[in-house]
């Protein structure tokens, strides 16, 4: 793997969806199956998001959601199977929190099934006491009809 050929960026419109889409159909358990849409619906509202390309080929990903000033939350941490293990991971997250929507936040959370060791290595910390979790996926066809009316009402 040629370093200097790697590019990091911040430039959301410049990531090939379908090539994120394979990305974490290969690379991430959890995010197997999710749609082009739905990726770019993340993608829009997502601030900061890092993509990682060797050439035109995606290798690694990360977005996070922020307020930018008390509380962020990174989600979706991949890199391509062919690439781990080299530090390309380690640089990913380095890069998203030093993004200035991050630099600054008071608490970054993540949640991670077994990559704790990975991010202990970056500074995270176990959080045993504030996680909790609302499955809202039996109203999401309710909440997109709904948000849709919404935007109308605000003229969008």
């Amino acid at each position: 793997m040629n370093e200097s050929q790697i590019q990091f960026s911040d430039r959301k419109s410049e990531i090939d969806l379908y090539q994120l889409q394979e990305l974490l159909n290969l690379s991430a358990f959890w995010a197997k199956g999710r749609s082009i849409e739905d990726l770019g619906i993340a993608i829009a509202n997502s601030e900061p998001v890092i993509s990682v390309c060797l050439s035109d080929r995606l290798i690694g990903f990360a977005r996070a959601t922020s307020d930018g000033i008390y509380r962020a939350t990174i989600w979706d941490v991949v890199i391509h199977p062919e690439y781990q293990h080299s530090g390309l991971g380690s640089n990913l997250v380095e890069t998203l929190l030093r993004h200035p929507r991050m630099k600054w936040v008071e608490r970054v959370y993540l949640m991670t099934t077994h990559q704790q060791g990975f991010y202990e290595k970056i500074g995270f910390e176990t959080n045993s006491t504030t996680t909790m979790v609302l499955h809202n996926l039996a109203n999401r066809a309710f909440v997109s009809a709904t948000e849709v009316q919404f935007q109308e009402s605000l003229g969008g």
